[in-house]
């Protein structure tokens, strides 16, 4: 069986494009995992796209993992509540000052709690001041990324009101395929 998915891009062009969200109350804390870590971003990957069907990544070997994470200034940022991993948004460096915002969300668990936000504002932040922390890299002049209709109901209303403006609107079909979560059997839909 397959569906029918809409992909949308979209964009910011300028730092100033920026709309950050208010920080969540409670002990809410968004660090770098300075690591490259494949089990813990795969436990991330696993956890956050469980619902969302995030399947592309979960066939990859440790090694595939190492190197993606292993790029330079390639990034990961994971948000805590109270010391729980809650989610994450990943940076991935592109040529000529790009950088894609390549996953980003939230452990079902965490949502509905204004994270989201809060995540997705500083992790643009740090797409924006990636070359800061990576000598050599080029300031960044674009920020993008891309949702589908397979994503959370919020997830564009989210991109929307952080700033980000649409590009590219795309429909294809894809096979129907349901993630196993963080370990098989761990989602049941």
């Amino acid at each position: 069986m397959s569906i029918a998915v809409t992909t949308w891009s979209l964009e910011q062009t300028s730092p100033a494009d920026q709309l950050p969200a208010a920080a969540p109350d409670g002990d809410v804390r968004i660090v770098r995992a300075e690591v490259p870590s494949p089990e813990f971003v795969r436990f991330l990957y696993a956890s956050v796209g469980a619902d969302v069907r995030w399947t592309d990544r979960l066939g990859w070997t440790y090694a595939q993992w190492q190197e993606d994470l292993d790029r330079p200034a390639a990034e990961t940022w994971v948000a805590y509540d109270r010391g729980t991993p809650a989610g994450y948004v990943q940076l991935d460096p592109q040529d000529d000052g790009v950088v894609e915002i390549v996953y980003f969300g939230l452990i079902p668990a965490f949502r509905g709690r204004r994270i989201g936000g809060h995540l997705l504002s500083k992790g643009v932040a740090r797409a924006w001041d990636l070359a800061d922390r990576w000598p050599g890299r080029a300031q960044t002049k674009r920020v993008w990324l891309h949702t589908c209709s397979k994503d959370g109901e919020h997830a564009m209303d989210n991109y929307l009101r952080r700033g980000f403006k649409l590009f590219d609107t795309k429909v294809e079909e894809e096979p129907d395929l349901t993630s196993p979560g963080p370990w098989p059997g761990a989602h049941a839909g």
